[in-house]
C-alpha cells in the first residue's frame, strides 16, 4: 500500500511538471540583461539584448513555450504572428511587461487566432542583431493540442 502511495505521488509530480514546463520557457527567457550600442544606421545608442547562459543554450533547440497570441497590424498571415507571454492587455506592447515576453513566431501550418492561452512547439532563435525583429524568434512552429 506505502508503494503505491509513492509511486500515485511520483506521478502526479511528474505531470505537474510536465504541465508547467511551458510556462517556465517564459521564466528562462527573462534571464536577460540589456547594455547600450551605437547604432551607425539611426545615429544613436539603443539597447541590445544579452543573453545568459541558460538562454544562450537554448538557441536552435525546440521547446513548447505557452503564452497569447497578439493581434497586430503588419503579419501577413496566420502563420506569422506576435507571441506573449501575458494576455493582449498586460502584453509588451501595452507596457504591460518587458521585450522578454514576447516573440516573433513562423508557424508551419496557420493558427487561428484565438484570446486563450495555447501552447506552440518549435524551433528558438536569439535574435541581438537586427532591431526590427523581436529578440526571440519562434520558427516551425506547431499548434499543441492537449
Amino acid at each position: 500500500m506505502r508503494y503505491l502511495f509513492l509511486l500515485s505521488l511520483f506521478i502526479s509530480s511528474a505531470v505537474g511538471y510536465a504541465q508547467s514546463a511551458p510556462a517556465s520557457v517564459w521564466q528562462d527567457l527573462a534571464k536577460v540583461s540589456f547594455e547600450k550600442k551605437y547604432d551607425e544606421l539611426l545615429g544613436f545608442k539603443v539597447d541590445v539584448p544579452v543573453f545568459g547562459k541558460d538562454v544562450r543554450a537554448m538557441e536552435g533547440e525546440t521547446i513548447e513555450i505557452s503564452g497569447y497570441i497578439v493581434p497586430v497590424e503588419g503579419y501577413k498571415s496566420h502563420n506569422e504572428f506576435v507571441f506573449s507571454a501575458f494576455p493582449y492587455n498586460m502584453c509588451f506592447f501595452c507596457g504591460g511587461a518587458g521585450p522578454e515576453t514576447v516573440m516573433e513566431v513562423t508557424a508551419s501550418e496557420p493558427v487561428k487566432y484565438r484570446t486563450e492561452r495555447i501552447t506552440l512547439r518549435g524551433k528558438l532563435h536569439l535574435n541581438d542583431e537586427n532591431i526590427n525583429q523581436l529578440m526571440y524568434v519562434l520558427t516551425d512552429a506547431e499548434l499543441v493540442t492537449k
